[in-house]
């Protein structure tokens, strides 16, 4: 490694360091996996976008996405009202809410065995293949404005409890018809709405009940037992284990936690769970009482992640149970899979016969599934990628127009203007949203043969449930991915859960990332951070003594030292840190940057013509842009060479300035360079997928301007992902046997 490129003087004002992460989840085991803090920021600001009002006008990409998630919310109720009686095992417990959680003690406690509590175990699924419903191929409608009426009774509730009057148009939205008078009667449910913490909501509580406002309140209980489940979903958890969920709940003083669990039970805020521990196991037969009881866990969780994970394993059993669409004769797969070479002739041959099929590798791998793509195309079938954010899109179509293997054939232009190739790249939110992509066909599957899913890692548990539920039977899904990057903002793992359960092909690509940047980045994805040697200067260590020197440094850097050093200008280079919070987190970067590349007044929200921001239009997804100008229609954007326009009363909420990033925001780009910024205080937010996503952002050059000491390697090599609930790896273990 190197010292910084033609550096200038390196000191800076000293700053007290500061809080790296702000937001972030808490309650115990609640805690773990959770996303960059402050990136629950974007996503509680963008819950709110369904309370906007139609206009009538083509409606955006995030207005699209948003209403299409709405439709795939009412497809869940749907298939709940369908499920009658007991689940299987693995799925929702039958009998009242008392008895269950008596059962649950009896279990835990091993007080009964299995079979004596659960009278009647209901048969496994079978992977039988869904019924297909017809979705609307139109453009959504977008959703209905929250009355103001209604929104002036939350308004004047929430002045009599003494809380912001700013919480009304989102309380209105969160609760529904009749929002104020459920929140008189009970004040807790002001935890449902995003950023409302318990101790805010006991003070508004106590303001309305006065003495009757008590830590024992039942209605307090079930509230807190939502909340607790809601912030294990920021974390990445599907569901939590009973346990850690009661120890929660007494940390935050409930007296009778098991009673708080029933209530919401009882009142359908929540669902339990028994899972087998080993879900492959035989079962024991019923008149052998000798037999040990297969071991359970018993997992508590919100009702739309449930259904959603079960779905998803649905959909999947159906797709590897399906057979794909014969386009293409085996020899000519076989053909095709012999012109290749390695890693990408196992891929061709995965596809050829499988409905699903799991691809790793980095960057470079991406070359594989480009050139299954123009496989599949000259064998002819409608074969699509779908990539996490626009810059991905249009990084993967350059990839797949450049490049080709060495006799792989040719797939001959199908549409006019030969962007063949280019059209077939969408992005994700834009393919299930319906503004990108091929459309659907009478029974609203997607109409394709093939989709490649880039940046697999991404999906959660909601996203991959609608994807997999919206592909036609004999379809191909190719799901590729670095698994060693960080896991999806939202809740759930699937990439990695699809990894471990080996119920499908996989294949590993053996084209390594090149370069002193490839060999730093493959070094850190085993956990050591080894010193390269980087002649051309492409990987940079910058020491700082302080948060305040970090920021200093920082600007230098992109403004300076890396245009005349390396030739790449300040414009391509992306500054990447662990938290918004901080001397050193995006927010003091990004004002630092502002002053030094584009300053001015902010007269627009803050924001000028010709800033970078980051634009966050649904949950967990955050879009590159540029401010070009603002109007009464709102700020209008530039993002990957889309114009976007942003309400004025969504500024504040779904826009952040852009020079600087957290890794999450920034997975699924990658810039020709990257400045790393590890001030003192970042140390512990550090981990190894960490550190691998935000070094391998960069193309060309990184700097890492260093100021943990030893906690960097500390974190490469000791600190791996932190674990996830999920109950997706038993869904798949009850339908699929393991691939062979």
């Amino acid at each position: 490694m190197s010292t910084e490129p033609e550096t200038t003087e390196q000191t800076g004002p000293e700053t007290p360091d500061g809080a790296t992460e702000d937001g972030a989840t808490e309650a115990g085991a609640v805690r773990e996996g959770a996303p960059d803090a402050g990136d629950g920021e974007d996503t509680d600001a963008a819950k709110d976008a369904d309370a906007e009002g139609g206009t009538g006008k083509q409606l955006s990409e995030a207005e699209a996405e948003l209403a299409a998630q709405r439709l795939e919310r009412e497809r869940i109720e749907r298939r709940k009202a369908e499920r009658k009686g007991p689940v299987a095992a693995g799925a929702k417990l039958s009998g009242t809410a008392a008895d269950l959680l008596a059962a649950v003690r009896a279990v835990e406690s091993g007080q009964k065995p299995v079979a004596a509590v659960f009278d009647e175990p209901a048969p496994r699924r079978p992977a039988a293949e869904p019924v297909r419903r017809p979705q609307p191929a139109a453009q959504p409608v977008a959703p209905a404005a929250v009355a103001a009426e209604s929104v002036d009774e939350v308004r004047r509730v929430l002045a009599d409890g003494g809380a912001p009057d700013s919480l009304a148009p989102q309380a209105a939205a969160a609760l529904g018809e009749g929002a104020g008078e459920l929140l008189r009667a009970d004040p807790w449910q002001l935890l449902r709405i995003g950023g409302v913490r318990p101790e805010q909501a006991d003070g508004f509580a106590r303001a309305l009940l006065g003495a009757q406002a008590g830590p024992d309140d039942e209605r307090r209980g079930r509230a807190l037992t939502g909340w607790l489940l809601e912030q294990a979903a920021l974390a990445g958890h599907t569901a939590l284990e009973m346990r850690a969920l009661t120890a929660a709940l007494v940390q935050r003083g409930v007296p009778d936690a098991d009673t708080a669990v029933q209530n919401a039970v009882a009142e359908g805020e929540a669902l339990v769970f028994q899972d087998a521990l080993d879900p492959r196991a035989p079962e024991p037969a019923e008149d052998d009482e000798e037999a040990a009881e297969r071991p359970v866990r018993i997992l508590v969780g919100l009702e739309r992640y449930a259904l959603a994970e079960e779905s998803l394993a649905d959909g999947l059993a159906r797709l590897i149970n399906s057979v794909p669409k014969e386009d293409g004769s085996a020899p000519e797969w076989e053909r095709a899979a012999e012109a290749a070479r390695g890693s990408t002739a196992e891929l061709i041959r995965a596809a050829a016969g499988s409905g699903l099929v799991l691809h790793t590798g980095g960057e470079a791998s991406l070359a594989e599934p480009a050139t299954l793509l123009r496989t599949a195309s000259a064998l002819g079938l409608r074969a699509w990628a779908a990539t996490h954010t626009p810059t991905g899109r249009e990084r993967f179509a350059r990839l797949l127009n450049a490049t080709q293997e060495p006799g792989a054939p040719t797939p001959s232009p199908s549409t006019p203007d030969s962007p063949a190739t280019s059209v077939t790249v969408t992005t994700l939110a834009g393919l299930l949203a319906g503004a990108e992509g091929p459309g659907r066909d009478a029974d609203g599957a997607l109409d394709l043969d093939l989709l490649v899913v880039l940046d697999a890692p991404q999906l959660d548990v909601e996203t991959a449930a609608l994807l997999v539920e919206s592909l036609p039977d004999g379809a191909r899904l190719v799901l590729a991915g670095d698994p060693a990057v960080l896991w999806s903002a939202g809740p759930g793992r699937v990439f990695a859960d699809l990894l471990a359960a080996r119920v499908c092909p996989q294949v590993a690509s053996r084209l390594p990332d090149p370069g002193p940047l490839g060999e730093l980045v493959s070094g850190i994805g085993i956990g050591e951070l080894t010193q390269v040697e980087a002649p051309g200067k492409e990987v940079v260590i910058v020491p700082v003594r302080d948060a305040g020197e970090a920021v200093h440094r920082t600007v230098q850097l992109v403004a300076d030292s890396v245009p005349r050093a390396l030739g790449v200008p300040a414009e391509q280079t992306q500054v990447i840190t662990p938290g918004h919070g901080g001397a050193a987190g995006t927010r003091a970067l990004n004002a630092a940057l502002k002053e030094r590349l584009n300053p001015g007044p902010g007269r627009f929200g803050g924001f000028d013509p010709g800033d970078r921001v980051a634009y966050s239009p649904a949950p967990g997804r955050t879009v590159p842009g540029q401010v070009v100008k603002a109007d009464a229609d709102g700020l209008h954007l530039s993002c990957a060479g889309v114009p976007v326009v942003v309400p004025k009363e969504r500024v504040e909420q779904c826009v952040r300035h852009g020079w600087a990033l957290t890794a999450h925001q920034a997975v699924g780009g990658r810039w020709p360079a990257a400045v790393v910024v590890l001030p003192g205080d970042a140390a512990q937010a550090l981990n190894r997928p960490w550190v691998y996503t935000a070094f391998s952002r960069a193309d060309r050059h990184l700097s890492v301007v260093h100021g943990v000491d030893q906690a960097l390697p500390k974190a490469v090599a000791e600190i791996p992902a932190k674990p996830r609930t999920t109950r997706l790896p038993v869904l798949l273990a009850t339908q699929l046997p393991p691939a062979t």
